[in-house]
């Protein structure tokens, strides 16, 4: 059974990533100006990616988390942060709209560019820690 202490720091975690999912995500939205096509979950997803790739491999290569820590960035932070239910959401609506060019394009770009940058972090993290 988890400690109290790492259940909080996963509470925590989840509380901040999910703040940040959301102003993120509206200020996206906002720039991009776009009303037909999801830049905000989009972006959330690609910047989620790319820190968790990041930090999995400092992770791996360097064991600098605790099992707290893990618990308050991974699974917390990062689990509030990243929005594959917002994606999934957000496709269904495309797609309910009639609009299946752009619910197309949205899987595409989040599983394409999402798996790319997980790469681009691991890449980037092994090439400062290395």
């Amino acid at each position: 059974m988890p400690s109290l202490l790492t259940i909080s720091l996963v509470a925590l975690g989840g509380a901040a990533g999910s703040v940040s999912r959301y102003l993120l995500g509206v200020w996206i939205q906002s720039v991009s100006q776009s009303l037909g096509f999801p830049f905000g979950t989009l972006a959330v997803n690609l910047v989620g990616c790319f820190v968790i790739g990041l930090l999995s491999q400092l992770t791996e290569s360097r064991g600098v988390f605790t099992p707290e820590t893990r618990g308050l960035v991974f699974i917390g932070f990062l689990g509030g942060f990243t929005t594959f239910s917002s994606f999934g959401n957000d496709t269904m609506n495309l797609f309910r709209a009639g609009q299946t060019v752009n619910a197309l394009v949205n899987v595409g770009a989040n599983v394409i560019l999402g798996l790319a940058f997980v790469w681009l972090g691991r890449a980037v993290a092994f090439w400062i820690w290395r």
